[in-house]
């Protein structure tokens, strides 16, 4: 399977993650450009299509705003049962499905102190041109991987040592500045789909419930906003 990356950047650390090219489309100043050094790390019998802007416009449906893709194999995604066993701090998104929302809450798992972040199969593709492109590349340094539908993912996720927090607004939700909730040693951080937030079943499963205090009369954020938030308190880097 493949997936399409866009700008030098994104590009850049997909193959530093080992994903492999197999073939670029772009205008063709970036050829000895922004995409040269990108270029001169594959090998010669990658094709390199190039266009001016209009045409690659009309290629592709949208404005190449970064003027370079690259058509990649998929990598490999790890196991489930490794990333938990290597983690103490994950995010769970359930149902996520905007790509803006998905690639900004992976730049943010993997500057504020999150393991890995696991999804469940209805949400969006990480690797969705868009998702990779605002997550800055982040995609390929956070491991990240689906979680299971066959099972119960909460019950997974607490026989791999895990307590499980939903951010959401209920009489009994805790301050997500709680002492207690960064005294857990192994924490999920789970997040629903825009709009509905999560499931209220899942809401009921977790071993926690967990709000921002907010003011103004606000009674919610965006969920990459409050990914954000969470993960500064939460993750690994909180001090914990």
């Amino acid at each position: 399977a493949m997936f399409v990356a866009e700008s030098p950047l994104v590009i850049g650390r997909a193959m530093d993650a080992g994903c492999v090219p197999l073939s670029f489309l772009m205008e063709p100043k970036h050829i000895e450009g922004r995409g040269h050094e990108i270029l001169a790390r594959c090998a010669d019998d990658v094709p390199v299509y190039t266009a001016p802007l209009e045409v690659l416009t009309q290629l592709t449906g949208f404005h190449l705003t970064r003027g370079m893709l690259c058509c990649m194999l998929r990598p490999a995604l790890p196991a489930l049962s490794e990333l938990c066993a290597a983690s103490r701090r994950v995010a769970v998104l359930e149902n996520v499905m905007n790509p803006t929302n998905i690639g900004a809450i992976f730049r943010s798992a993997a500057a504020l102190g999150m393991d890995a972040v696991l999804l469940t199969a209805a949400g969006s593709d990480p690797l969705y041109r868009r998702a990779a492109r605002v997550s800055m590349g982040t995609v390929f340094q956070v491991p990240w991987t689906y979680l299971p539908e066959d099972a119960d993912w909460q019950d997974v996720l607490h026989s791999y040592g895990f307590k499980t927090a939903a951010m959401a607004l209920r009489d009994d939700s805790l301050s997500i500045a709680d002492p207690r909730l960064r005294e857990v040693e192994k924490l999920a951080v789970v997040l629903g789909t825009e709009g509905d937030g999560l499931a209220s079943e899942t809401i009921t499963a977790c071993d926690y419930t967990v709000k921002i205090p907010m003011s103004h009369g606000v009674d919610s954020l965006n969920v990459a906003a409050a990914s954000a938030v969470a993960f500064y308190q939460l993750g690994t880097l909180s001090g914990i």
